[in-house]
């Protein structure tokens, strides 16, 4: 700092002036005040001084005072008051520096609460850096334990850093800037000769970016001119440092929280949309719950369902001809054709059993009715498949039946599971069996069609009543058609009208009209196995007579 010149107290209207000039009257002398350029500053000029008294501060001259002996002792009292003006003059300048430092100290910190980006932390950082400080270069190196690599988030200046150099040089950073120590460095010269700055660089001040006792990096900073760093300049640096590292510390631990919320999430996610492969959403939301994770043993809930089972015929004798691998893969197959289709039509699979599956339509027996017809015409579609590559072709029932159903969770504490209890599950089993029975691929109960509006939009078949074992309450079973390919369906609904007909005769027991119209039936349609299946019924009991009390329901004496 500069030092106060002598007339900074030997203004005009200064108490110095006053206080010389009261001396002087007192003691009827004459004196001059000159400064070290031999400039008058008080007194006569034209004084014929015998002696010269120097006025001094800090060891230097600051002027004279020319007079008599006693003008030694108004040297001695100016240089001290010249003294005191420079103290004060320095405390002023301390004054002022420290309120800028804790200026520039707030805004800063007000600049890092407004992100918790580590990178734009870092930028923030470095521009105040380099503005409170002034530089040519500045960079900020932080160290990543996880790849043990040097990283340069920040940037700013002239390109007087080399970026690839810093990287490389990662060992001898550590015995500077990665020390932990904060200094200006004097001797740069083996910085230069690794290629880190810039041949043109005179000084350098680093400060080490530390929390809890780790040192994350350093700010380092670099001037084109000599001795460019001061004391001060480096402990404002560290301050920076200090406050930015808490700042990143904290934006990165934010990071890792988010992140790893993020992945927990994601995890979550995974594992619910797994689960929900297991159980399905459907049966969760009937049981009025958001997710899997809301249900608990003993949840339940009745509503009114269409239950659908689908059986693949002959399984057993497909199975024997194929290895289990390939037996694992045939069922997967089918499994995933007739699958999405379920789903597309309001429905969800509850269960697959091996080569059989159980789905429910909750909304409207109509979605099962679909759903079933274009089940068929998967299966057909995958038999041209099968026929193309010479293998056998796959025939499916299908039985559906409308009713009450219990869904629930049950098990214990330690296992549940997802349980359908009711008697309608029973039936619309028992229901996919007639399939077999009557030798047709698609069978619905009179309670299904009943609920079903619009007959018209599908071509049904009427098979009479059946009383299923042990039960006493007769069941109407339909067939629909609808699923067949095209030439077949056009034979059966080109003979539904004789069909019609035909099994009124067979329900009265006028047997011999029955059989005539079957015949008929068959002329035009020889593959129509349930027409062949009433046919024989009344053949046989044509020759051999009716049981006693025969209503036409047939008896199922197995399940």
């Amino acid at each position: 700092m500069a030092q106060p010149a002598l007339k900074s107290i030997l203004g005009k209207n200064s108490e110095t002036v006053a206080w010389l000039q009261s001396w002087i009257d007192m003691f009827t002398i004459e004196i001059a005040v000159e400064d070290n350029q031999n400039k008058l500053l008080f007194g006569s000029s034209t004084i014929n001084a015998q002696q010269s008294f120097p006025i001094t501060i800090e060891n230097e001259i600051a002027g004279f005072v020319k007079g008599p002996d006693s003008a030694s002792m108004i040297a001695r009292l100016l240089s001290l008051m010249l003294q005191k003006e420079a103290e004060r003059k320095k405390l002023g300048t301390e004054v002022l520096n420290l309120y800028q430092e804790l200026n520039v100290i707030y805004n800063f910190s007000e600049k890092l609460t407004q992100t918790i980006d580590p990178d734009v932390i870092a930028q923030i950082t470095l521009e105040q850096a380099m503005h409170s400080i002034p530089s040519h270069s500045g960079v900020i190196v932080l160290w990543d334990e996880k790849t043990q690599q040097l990283l340069t988030p920040a940037r700013s200046g002239e390109p007087l850093f080399n970026k690839d150099s810093l990287q490389h040089n990662a060992g001898l950073l550590l015995k500077i800037g990665l020390s932990g120590q904060s200094e200006i460095i004097t001797d740069i010269s083996v910085l230069k000769e690794n290629n880190i700055i810039k041949n043109d660089v005179q000084s350098l001040i680093y400060a080490a970016m530390k929390v809890k006792h780790r040192i994350m990096g350093a700010i380092i900073l670099a001037g084109k001119d000599a001795e460019q760093y001061s004391a001060a300049h480096l402990k404002l640096l560290v301050t920076l440092a200090l406050q930015s590292s808490t700042a990143i510390e904290s934006a990165m631990l934010y990071e890792k929280n988010i992140r790893e919320v993020r992945e927990r999430e994601e995890a979550i996610l995974r594992i619910h949309e797994v689960t929900k492969k297991f159980v399905p959403n459907e049966f969760i939301r009937l049981l009025g719950k958001a997710s899997l994770t809301d249900v608990k043993l003993g949840d339940q809930a009745e509503k009114i369902v269409t239950v659908l089972f689908t059986d693949i015929r002959d399984f057993t004798s497909l199975s024997e001809n194929m290895t289990p691998d390939e037996n694992f893969r045939f069922v997967s197959s089918f499994n995933e054709r007739l699958g999405p289709i379920i789903q597309s039509h309001h429905g969800f699979i509850n269960q697959y059993l091996g080569d059989s599956i159980m789905a429910i339509f909750p909304r409207h027996p109509e979605d099962a009715l679909n759903a079933a017809i274009a089940m068929q015409k998967a299966v057909h579609q995958l038999n041209i498949q099968r026929q193309a590559q010479g293998l056998p072709i796959i025939k499916a029932g299908i039985g559906m039946h409308t009713g009450p159903l219990i869904m629930g969770i049950t098990g214990d504490e330690n296992r549940l599971d997802a349980a359908t209890i009711s008697d309608t599950v029973n039936t619309a089993a028992r229901i996919e069996s007639l399939t077999k029975y009557y030798r047709s691929p698609l069978l619905l109960s009179g309670e299904t069609l009943r609920q079903i509006k619009d007959h018209d939009k599908y071509h049904l078949r009427h098979l009479g009543k059946v009383q299923l074992k042990g039960k006493y309450k007769l069941l109407s079973i339909v067939e629909c058609i609808n699923g067949y390919p095209e030439s077949d369906l056009q034979k059966k609904t080109k003979t539904l009208i004789k069909f019609t007909e035909s099994m009124n005769y067979y329900f009265d027991q006028h047997f011999e009209i029955a059989i005539e119209g079957f015949r008929s039936i068959i002329s035009v349609d020889p593959e129509d196995h349930t027409v062949n299946f009433f046919m024989e019924n009344a053949l046989k009991y044509l020759g051999k007579g009716v049981p006693e009390n025969w209503t036409g329901a047939e008896e199922m004496l197995n399940k």
